[in-house]
């Protein structure tokens, strides 16, 4: 049984950084690929950033140069970093691990970003 589970999520001002953690049980995350997403309320959860079974990551355009996405194969952790914030980032986000068919996420955990 995989499990993944999240922290990191908080409130934080405009400018703000925060560092998400996506911990891995049951399997060796270097198996899987997989990412982070967000949701909003009415809306369909995205993608904010990537990463490849062989560690290689990638962000989509709205948080490129303020997110890094990364991977620790001894910790089985996957992190979120998160820096100068937007009003806009607000959502709760998702780490997700997938190998084949097989999906996997995590409880969710919120970020907000508010002056």
């Amino acid at each position: 049984q995989v499990q993944l589970v999240e922290s990191g999520g908080g409130y934080v001002q405009p400018g703000g950084s925060l560092r998400l953690s996506c911990v891995v049980f049951g399997s060796r995350i270097s198996l899987h690929g997989g990412g982070w997403y967000r949701q909003t309320p009415g809306n369909q959860r995205e993608l904010v950033a990537s990463m490849s079974s062989a560690g290689y990551g990638d962000l989509v355009d709205s948080v490129k140069g303020r997110f890094a996405i990364s991977r620790d194969n001894a910790q089985n952790t996957m992190y979120l970093q998160m820096n100068n914030l937007k009003v806009e980032d607000t959502a709760i986000y998702y780490c997700n691990l997938r190998r084949g068919i097989q999906e996997y996420w995590g409880q969710g955990t919120q970020v907000t970003v508010s002056s």
